[in-house]
């Protein structure tokens, strides 16, 4: 039925706003107009095309073909035209199949005319993402009211010739860029095709004549937060990690898996609902390298940066049969074919897991296994990125050349050995504090939901997250165990929440990461924790931003994220109360930006 058809099909995401440069009705901002079921107050009493418009997405964001339908006229004179033809007829439009449908339809400058009592027009734009590229038109629509409410009588949908979108501006919010100045109130910023042109004073960012604007008076803008340490290859839950809690009997790791690979954009949604635009996947199945390619220029998904398959230290079991996440590190001659073959893969560095055996036969040689890995990374050009969470470990992986070490030293307090060799080395501290609070709920069968935002959890994981109290009763551990594991995981995080303190007081460079997808540490609303967890140490409001931001940045080896400086991909936060204040402030999200496309909260949430 060729690409026209797109314009009126399934879709992901849409929004669609008002603009005065389009249309002589009164000017509703976004935040206004977008999913809250405000009318546009130019049309009060004739606003029901528009309810009915609102009613045909809702089917389509729920994916009802037989809803989406409902919304037009069943008659014969039905009319849809586009570059292939008039299809008319209801039947035939019932009847038509989609080719593929698209990533993203995005839906602006939405405008209806009353006509007559009984008729009304509406036009947008579009814009569509999907495999093959992307592609922007104009639709058009005739609203006739019948018995039944507003029906869709005639659509259009026409490709305009490739032009350059207009602008889009944010204005009057507060700026706040970690990596930048002082905060900048009644700012604005300018965004075009997904950069950012312009973050300023209005002085110093003059509005384009294109720009369609926002009113984001009274809020807080902030970069996207990026999570430095994520695993794609584990849901959030027990049935990703066997190792923790066995429950294959219930959910076969094969199948577990095999989902994940199959879908892993049902984190992408928490991501960005949490306020995250980037992700650094350290080290999960070879497939997880794939998210790389796809989310780069995705307005969908948070960009994806991966590590894939972690060089082990020691022969871990949690592995498929056909392939591995964990590479044991046996001789040098696999770690060297290791590191080779993951530059040759395209992963974005070499993650290490530095366990030491229980009874290492030589830990020297265990030792020199890590530094060969280090070798080998600096030779292809790839950064060393270590767990490492005892002291002696972190020491000798900084030895080797990590930039990056995922984990807090739990084992004791870092010493000045450590933090002069961290310096030295320039290796960023990603401290991971809470992730094992996740594995103290699983052991006392007690998820506590009200430390992670649900509305940002994908439906499948929260329904086993809130199940953990009574899933698996068979395998319930003694309260002594329990009672060990709590205490155990409170000694860690006060080790942890002390070793942060002291390396970001040594000037060491610190950036957020969650461990997201280990035991209810889940994808995108985890993030909120960990940054309250990193001010409770002792850092700034201020301190921890950076870290979430510009540092998050660096450790990923993305260079055009993380910062508001012009040219920067617009990857924004746009908040309701000041995070300089109280870093909690963070969880209050109005809008989140990615690659220039604005949501709000209430959209990303799940219902």
């Amino acid at each position: 039925m060729g690409r026209w058809w797109v314009a009126s099909s399934a879709w992901r995401f849409i929004r669609f706003t008002t603009s005065g440069t389009e249309t002589p009705m009164h000017r509703s901002t976004l935040l206004g107009l977008l999913v809250t079921a405000a009318p546009l107050t130019c049309l009060t009493a004739q606003n029901t095309p528009l309810q009915a418009f609102r009613a045909n997405i809702a089917a389509i964001h729920a994916r009802d073909r037989a809803a989406y339908l409902s919304h037009y006229l069943h008659t014969p004179a039905l009319a849809r035209v586009g570059p292939d033809g008039l299809q008319q007829g209801y039947e035939e439009f019932a009847n038509g199949r989609d080719a593929g449908w698209p990533d993203t339809l995005v839906a602006t400058h939405f405008k209806i005319v009353p006509v007559s009592p009984d008729v009304a027009y509406g036009l947008y734009r579009y814009r569509v993402v999907d495999s093959s590229g992307s592609a922007r038109g104009v639709s058009e629509r005739v609203f006739v009211r019948t018995p039944a409410g507003w029906k869709v009588a005639v659509t259009t949908a026409f490709p305009t010739p490739s032009a350059a979108p207009p602008a889009t501006a944010l204005l009057g919010a507060t700026l706040v860029d970690p990596a930048g100045a002082s905060p900048v109130r009644d700012a604005v910023v300018v965004m075009r095709d997904g950069r950012i042109a312009c973050a300023g004073s209005r002085a110093a960012c003059p509005l384009p004549a294109d720009a369609d604007t926002v009113n984001a008076a009274g809020k807080w803008i902030i970069p996207g937060l990026i999570d430095t340490h994520v695993h794609f290859s584990q849901t959030g839950w027990v049935d990703g990690r066997p190792d923790a809690l066995d429950l294959r009997d219930r959910y076969p790791y094969e199948q577990v898996e095999a989902e994940l690979h199959a879908r892993p954009e049902r984190f992408y949604r928490s991501y960005l609902c949490s306020g995250v635009t980037s992700v650094f996947d350290v080290g999960g199945y070879p497939w997880t390298l794939e998210l790389q390619q796809r989310t780069a220029r995705s307005t969908t998904a948070p960009r994806v940066v991966a590590a894939g398959p972690l060089l082990s230290t020691i022969d871990f079991w949690l592995n498929l049969p056909d392939q591995r996440q964990f590479i044991y590190m046996a001789d040098d001659a696999t770690v060297r074919a290791a590191v080779q073959a993951h530059k040759a893969w395209g992963a974005a560095a070499i993650k290490v897991w530095y366990i030491m055996p229980p009874q290492p036969p030589d830990t020297s040689r265990v030792s020199a296994l890590v530094h060969a890995a280090g070798n080998e990374a600096r030779k292809v050009g790839l950064p060393l990125i270590v767990h490492a969470t005892g002291l002696w470990e972190a020491k000798d992986a900084v030895r080797a050349g990590a930039r990056v070490l995922v984990h807090s030293v739990w084992s004791g307090p870092v010493d000045e050995e450590f933090l002069t060799l961290a310096r030295r080395q320039g290796t960023i501290y990603v401290p991971t504090l809470t992730v094992p609070d996740g594995y103290r709920q699983v052991a006392a069968r007690r998820f506590e939901p009200d430390r992670q935002p649900l509305a940002c959890v994908d439906p499948a994981t929260r329904a086993k997250a809130l199940a953990t109290d009574t899933v698996a009763r068979a395998q319930r551990l003694s309260d002594s165990v329990v009672a060990a594991r709590t205490a155990r995981t409170a000694r860690n995080l006060a080790q942890g929440l002390a070793n942060l303190k002291r390396v970001h007081d040594a000037g060491i460079p610190v950036a957020l990461g969650t461990d997201a997808g280990n035991p209810l540490t889940l994808h995108g609303a985890s993030v909120f924790m960990e940054l309250e967890a990193m001010q409770s140490a002792g850092l700034r409001p201020g301190d921890v931003l950076l870290a979430a931001t510009r540092t998050a940045a660096s450790a990923s080896g993305l260079d055009s994220t993380g910062t508001l400086a012009t040219g920067s991909v617009a990857d924004l936060v746009v908040l309701d109360a000041d995070p300089l204040a109280d870093i909690r402030n963070v969880r209050r999200i109005a809008l989140v930006v990615r690659r220039g496309e604005i949501y709000t909260r209430r959209e990303l949430e799940y219902r």
